[in-house]
């Protein structure tokens, strides 16, 4: 048990079993997969190591921090990461000031360069303006550099089916029923189908424009949380073959849509998409969910966002926009922190096109064209 400076009746400890790291998040407000043990433990293959943090006031559980630390090359320090997080009821304003207080101990602690927190606080709540201003005063800035989505999409789980088939706009229950009929058939994917659904999920990255990463990281990542229970992949197909699919992660009462992939072309008009959303929204519900979570929503709400029609879609089923704070830094050396969010960015760029027009030069133009 680690006091660090902390008022009488504060204790901060690190915990060491997945079971007492998942039950105590279990029991705080809102907990989240992106804080769950077994995503730390997918980090730590990527370079990450995790550090489980639990505060505790007069013996009870109020906030838990799992905290990744990524070493930075020929320097002493690290960054930090606590992704959707921290865990607790962000609007006992006393329990907030004694975990930032705990975060910033913790980043010195783990020689960290800065911290990086986005918890899932409403912005425009009296609630998350308060937050915000406890953030600022207690030294955190707003980061330009987002990991996550900043805004997402919450879809009400529940009532009974027909009072969330309700909820969605007529057009879309007309296409869940048209993909019915014109033979679209959604089924649980198992391990043996990753490689295809990532090939799919691929080609969605092409047609869309965003980057992902390779199969190597999502194979572990997906396979360590379908082995757990705690994902489930869910594959539409038609005519035989699989035209769409998505990874559906759960934890406590919330479901999360976090990775989904879709053939272009014309089987588009067969709405493989509206059936492969329904169904996982009648899985999650009978996994006990109140939440669905879809995963992102543009930062405007305008149509010229990139994002505008994906959020239009998920919109559809009833979904409604909701803002998070984003994220938020905690430098423990500002001008290296300027440098590394700044500079090196721009750094960086600059020579990646460099590169790319001193390779241009060498390469004949014959093979620049193909």
């Amino acid at each position: 048990m680690v006091s660090l400076g902390l008022p009488p009746g504060w204790h901060l400890t690190r915990v060491s079993s997945a079971r007492e790291w998942n039950e105590g998040l279990l029991r705080l407000p809102r907990p989240h997969v992106l804080q769950s043990w077994e995503w730390g433990e997918v980090k730590a293959q990527t370079g990450w190591t995790m550090h489980p943090w639990r505060l505790c006031h007069q013996g009870k559980v109020v906030a838990q921090a799992l905290v990744l630390r990524r070493a930075l090359p020929g320097v002493p320090w690290g960054i930090g990461y606590v992704p959707k997080g921290p865990i607790l009821a962000w609007e006992d304003e006393a329990t907030v000031r004694i975990a930032l207080q705990s975060l910033a101990e913790i980043a010195a602690r783990l020689r960290l360069l800065f911290l990086k927190i986005d918890p899932d606080v409403d912005p425009t709540t009296p609630e998350g303006a308060r937050v915000i201003s406890l953030l600022r005063t207690a030294g955190w800035v707003p980061s330009p550099q987002a990991i996550q989505f900043r805004n997402t999409v919450l879809l009400d789980l529940r009532g009974t089916e027909e009072d969330v088939l309700a909820r969605m706009k007529p057009k879309w229950r007309y296409n869940i029923r048209l993909a019915m009929r014109r033979g679209v058939h959604v089924r649980l994917g198992r391990a043996e189908d990753l490689a295809q659904f990532y090939a799919l999920y691929a080609e969605t990255a092409r047609r869309d424009r965003f980057l992902i990463r390779p199969f190597a990281y999502y194979h572990h990542l997906w396979q360590h949380f379908l082995a757990r229970d705690m994902a489930v992949l869910l594959l539409a197909e038609w005519e035989g073959n699989i035209v769409a699919g998505l990874m559906l992660f759960f934890f406590g009462r919330r479901a999360w849509y976090m990775y989904g992939a879709s053939a272009g072309g014309p089987v588009r008009r067969h709405m493989p998409n509206h059936l492969l959303q329904w169904e996982a929204i009648r899985l999650a519900r009978r996994r006990g969910c109140d939440v669905y979570d879809m995963w992102g929503a543009p930062d405007r709400l305008d149509e010229s966002d990139p994002m505008w029609g994906v959020y239009r879609f998920k919109v559809g089923f009833g979904g409604v926009f909701q803002p998070w704070i984003g994220p938020w830094d905690l430098p423990r050396y500002r001008r290296l922190y300027a440098l590394y969010i700044h500079v090196l960015p721009q750094t960086l760029h600059r020579l990646s096109r460099w590169l790319t027009h001193r390779q241009a030069r060498r390469t004949p133009p014959r093979q620049r064209q193909q």
